[in-house]
């Protein structure tokens, strides 16, 4: 049985799936560079930093901008991007996650949340869930995206917790990569198929609870 005394966890696509909204302001830029992105491409952006998804997509859409161009263009992805996500609420909060970490919470186990997003606090307030975290670890604070480990070093130093013992949760494979580098636990939240090198892979949080960390 693992010594869980942490748990770190990603934002997007555990916590609340803004990936659709990400999807949204990608394919407007796309579309305005001339081509398009298709919701199976956007999948490959998933738990990468905006800037390695913008080098991504311009080498997939065979464009070249200057490093002047490439900036303008990030600030307007996110300026959409923001647009979306202003309007979201409470409700967006996958189902069973606002149950689950109250009961982490109430164990005395310490929590983080470790998200390449730069955008990370601004949605954790618009979900009304910023005092449930010690720490928040997001892009602006990493020199190193996932797969690197650095993201959830950073959170267990936070945390004042050892790696082995910490539990990420994390739905992209980068970001299970990093947990595993780190020499950390990881449960993939989604499909086993693709989270194989998880510990342990579940669909979702609806339905569970602490004995969660009794099966990794």
């Amino acid at each position: 049985m693992a010594d869980i005394r942490a748990c770190l966890f990603d934002l997007d696509g555990v916590i609340v799936d803004t990936a659709k909204y990400h999807y949204l302001a990608w394919k407007r830029l796309c579309n305005e560079l001339g081509f398009d992105l298709t919701e199976e491409e956007n999948e490959s952006l998933k738990g990468i930093s905006r800037v390695e998804s913008l080098n991504i997509l311009l080498k997939k859409g065979g464009v070249e901008l200057s490093p002047e161009k490439r900036e303008e263009h990030l600030v307007r992805k996110n300026g959409w991007y923001l647009e979306y996500i202003d309007a979201m609420s409470t409700d967006e909060i996958l189902p069973g996650v606002l149950d689950f970490l109250k009961a982490v919470k109430a164990s005395g186990r310490r929590m983080a949340l470790g998200s390449a997003s730069k955008n990370a606090m601004h949605i954790l307030e618009a979900l009304d869930l910023v005092s449930m975290f010690e720490a928040v670890v997001d892009g602006t604070k990493v020199t190193c995206g996932k797969p690197h480990p650095q993201t959830f070093l950073i959170g267990a130093e936070a945390v004042g917790t050892a790696p082995a013992h910490c539990v990420v949760f994390e739905d992209a494979v980068a970001g299970v990569d990093a947990a595993l580098a780190g020499g950390m636990y990881a449960i993939g939240v989604g499909e086993q198929s693709v989270l194989h090198k998880a510990h342990k892979v579940i669909p979702g949080f609806d339905g569970r609870g602490l004995e969660i960390f009794d099966e990794i």
